[in-house]
């Protein structure tokens, strides 16, 4: 599945940028959604930077009622660093993601009884994550030229 293909059935969708900014390569998610709120302009889109905890934006993605919710985190799934992968945020993976608390998996379960929505994780493998790192020159520009391709599907700010 592309990029493309994953948004092409969906009017409303949310982004969720998650991640850590002072731990290195796991600050890729709230890279993106920071970089995607400058350059979206479009009323159907929302983009939050959910930080370390996603959890606490779900009533905020249902007040929305988007038909796709699109996770983007840094990734470990052994992948090379600055490798994206697009995955069931309920499957394996969302065991293995960033350094927030609750798995995606149970994130997105719990949204499933609130609204009628696809999920999707966009992950990046990251490298160093240690704490009080900053993310490397690669997954910064990882970061950008994914939230430049989401912005060209989305509707860039004219």
């Amino acid at each position: 599945m592309n990029l493309e293909e994953l948004f092409q059935n969906a009017e409303r969708i949310v982004i969720c940028g998650i991640g850590n900014d002072i731990r290195g390569d796991d600050a890729f998610g709230v890279l993106v959604a920071e970089r995607l709120k400058k350059i979206i302009d479009n009323q159907n889109v929302l983009i939050i930077n959910c930080g370390e905890v996603p959890e606490n934006y779900t009533s905020k993605i249902a007040q929305f009622g988007p038909d796709l919710v699109v996770f983007v985190d840094a990734v470990d799934f052994g992948g090379e660093i600055g490798e994206y992968i697009i995955a069931d945020p309920e499957g394996t993976l969302g065991e293995a993601v960033s350094t927030h608390g609750l798995p995606l998996k149970f994130i997105t379960r719990f949204m499933k009884t609130m609204i009628n929505a696809d999920f999707v994780l966009i992950g990046c493998q990251p490298g160093s994550t240690g704490l009080f790192q900053e993310p490397s020159e690669l997954i910064k520009k990882r970061a950008e030229r994914l939230a430049e391709l989401l912005a060209g599907i989305l509707g860039k700010r004219y």
